[in-house]
């Protein structure tokens, strides 16, 4: 079966996920956002726990609420960090992006050693997830699908009755909203939405409710 265990990590709240095959006993990381060692703690007692032996570390964007803790699984793990083609402009600036909001950046530079782009997908153990391309919050933003598991992380592309914002580097609305539009909105209605910040919610919800993007 495949499975998510999901963590609200720094002061962003953002969202971590460990994505495993309970009988494969193996998993990626999504997003690791541990700014400090008692959140580094909190996943590795849960991988420890679940006897999960890490693969890979996917990221739906590279902003830095998202990467604190990449470098940190890195070195832990030797594992390598898979992220969106064309967000890898913004990898290299991770220190910059750290320092606007004032927080001391000490973990080196990140290098995104797997470029990702729509079509590829993402091994977790005997399961695939399906990575789609979802631009508008950032250039490269993906989003991770499972039909398996029946659930999209969105990253910060969709929120439960919310958009990712679009006035951070390579914001554009109308690009979120056509992404949204013809790729989170195809998928089946019954999908949960797992997204970057806040409570779960599903396309259907979405589709019905959002106020920013409506369906086609």
């Amino acid at each position: 079966m495949i499975k998510v265990k999901q963590f609200e990590f720094n002061m962003f709240g953002e969202s971590t996920f460990v994505v495993y095959d309970t009988e494969a006993h193996k998993g990626i990381v999504v997003d690791p956002g541990m700014l400090n060692q008692q959140e580094n703690e909190e996943l590795d007692n849960f991988l420890k726990e679940q006897d999960i032996t890490i693969t890979e570390i996917v990221n739906t964007h590279m902003h830095v609420d998202h990467s604190f803790g990449v470098n940190t699984l890195k070195s832990k793990y030797g594992v390598t960090l898979a992220a969106g083609e064309k967000d890898i402009p913004l990898a290299k600036i991770i220190p910059e992006q750290s320092m606007h909001f004032r927080i001391p950046w000490d973990k080196g530079p990140i290098v995104v050693d797997r470029a990702l782009k729509e079509g590829d997908t993402i091994k977790v153990g005997e399961y695939e997830l399906k990575v789609l391309d979802v631009p508008g919050h950032s250039p490269g933003s993906i989003a991770l699908y499972s039909p398996d598991g029946k659930f999209v992380i969105t990253g910060d592309a969709l929120f439960y009755g919310s958009i990712g914002r679009v006035d951070l580097y390579g914001g554009d609305f109308n690009q979120l909203r056509n992404s949204i539009q013809t790729k989170l909105y195809t998928l089946p209605e019954d999908t949960a939405v797992l997204p970057g910040h806040g409570p779960m919610t599903s396309i259907g919800q979405e589709k019905e409710n959002n106020p920013y993007v409506r369906a086609l």
